[in-house]
């Protein structure tokens, strides 16, 4: 996750609270979502970006798990996102997202 956008998301937890926010992620592989992920929810991993030792607990999805599908009109969800899922290995997606929620989060929808 670039360090504008933690920083973009530092800000509205701040403004907003934490347990008000949902992020969506949407990268194509695994390891890349699930670290994004560990970054909204435990901190950048990194130690490069704005949520450096700040673990917002952030509930977190990927675009392609049904807790955020089923949340979204089914046609747009298909024109937007049904290609890519239909390419990406969503299972695995799914599990560390999972596995990232179970560790870190604080919040769910």
């Amino acid at each position: 996750m670039d360090l504008e956008n933690q920083r973009r998301i530092k800000e509205a937890a701040e403004k907003h609270g934490a347990e008000n926010l949902v992020v969506i992620l949407g990268g194509a592989e695994a390891e890349s979502a699930g670290l994004a992920a560990e970054t909204v929810t435990n901190g950048d991993p990194t130690y490069a970006g704005a949520l450096t030792a700040t673990p917002l607990g952030l509930a977190v999805y990927h675009a392609t798990e049904p807790e955020f599908k089923d949340y979204v009109d089914p046609d747009i969800y298909d024109e937007q996102v049904g290609m890519m899922e239909m390419v990406l290995d969503v299972d695995s997606i799914a599990e560390e997202m999972k596995s990232i929620r179970d560790q870190f989060s604080k919040y769910s929808v």
